[in-house]
């Protein structure tokens, strides 16, 4: 897929989301509005630990803890009587979570492989029973965001987050504000830096690029966005607990970038509207709805082992089988006597072999 069908695919798929809550009921209701900009949130989530783990093959189990952290900042930080100020919440909930970040990754950066896994999972853990055990932010019951964030320029309130469908679309514009930060980084020489070192380490790291730090910095970018998608999963339920810094959050991500396909951005949002709608779905059909959803993800994993995206590339190399056999089969009859009738000619003027002897 060249990058301008891709810009057109990105541009399709968010002109789509931001006229769904103007659809007609019952598709565009209150229940689909708010189920639809939870998926936005956790596909914005998922992307930022798809440049870690798609990009940079840094597979991490500790992401939740910044998207509990990012939302735990806006349950500390606002008021208990009026609405906060929504800027100051927000680049309070990402800067907490990038200095979270920035010390772990700086712990964390020298391991490897399962080492790494493992160590990002301790640190997930212990950022958890922080939260659980202690009563820095109400313990196990955790906190309450008694009032939305008002975002007001001086004194004029361009957007209420009180209306679903403004909060909606506020999620929307906060999801392609990441995206196309992820997408600028990714094409940049720091982004083909991080691909070069998710391929060959010791061959980027003979080549004079300090991987530890290209590594680093890419665990703080990520854990900023997640950070991010904490704040407005905050806003939007209007509690934490400690359950969203669990590592199981940062697993459920982990399936999401899988299933959808890894190293796309894309991947990371299809499959994180796969995972949570089908999750809907199967509730309303039984209570044993993970089973049916676990048999999905492991029979989706046999059949596409790139995932969602790889579907992509099947109806593309099918669409190319079909249109060579179509090209080959429209050839005139014309051009290939012609062909025939010129092999001819000048295999008869070509002197046998005993002839160009003599």
């Amino acid at each position: 897929m060249t990058s301008h069908t891709r810009l057109i695919a990105w541009l399709a798929l968010f002109a789509l989301l931001a006229i769904f809550p103007l659809l007609p009921e019952p598709i565009g209701s209150k229940f689909h509005t708010e189920l639809v900009t939870k998926v936005m949130i956790l596909a914005l989530f998922a992307a930022s630990l798809q440049l870690l783990v798609g990009y940079t093959g840094l597979v991490s189990l500790g992401h939740s803890a910044f998207f509990g952290l990012g939302g735990y900042t806006v349950a500390m930080l606002a008021p208990m009587s009026e609405a906060g100020n929504g800027w100051l919440l927000l680049v309070a909930a990402v800067a907490a979570a990038a200095v979270l970040a920035a010390v772990i990754g700086a712990l964390v950066m020298r391991t490897k492989g399962i080492y790494f896994i493992m160590v990002t999972l301790a640190f997930t853990q212990l950022v958890f029973f922080v939260f659980h055990d202690t009563r820095i932010a109400g313990g196990s019951d955790g906190a309450y965001v008694y009032f939305k964030p008002d975002f007001a320029i001086g004194s004029w309130r361009w957007i209420d987050l009180d209306q679903p469908r403004q909060f909606y679309w506020f999620v929307l514009g906060a999801l392609v504000l990441g995206i196309a930060l992820m997408a600028q980084v990714l094409r940049s020489r720091f982004g083909h830096a991080l691909v070069g070192i998710k391929h060959n380490e010791q061959r980027m790291r003979a080549a004079g690029f300090p991987t530890v730090l290209y590594k680093w910095a890419a665990f703080v970018f990520a854990g900023k966005l997640a950070g991010l998608a904490g704040f407005l999963y905050a806003v939007q339920y209007g509690f934490v607990t400690p359950e969203i810094l669990g590592w199981h959050q940062s697993g459920n991500a982990l399936v999401m970038i899988i299933l959808g396909g890894l190293g796309s951005l894309g991947g990371a949002v299809a499959g994180a509207f796969a995972f949570v709608l089908l999750g809907e779905w199967f509730q309303a059909l039984t209570r044993h709805w993970q089973l049916l959803l676990g048999g999905f993800i492991i029979v989706s994993v046999a059949v596409l082992p790139q995932g969602l995206m790889g579907l992509v590339g099947m109806v593309k190399r099918l669409m190319g089988g079909k249109a060579g056999k179509a090209a080959a089969s429209a050839t005139p009859a014309s051009t290939t006597n012609a062909d025939t009738t010129a092999t001819a000619s000048v295999a008869s003027t070509t002197p046998t072999a005993p002839e160009a002897r003599s």
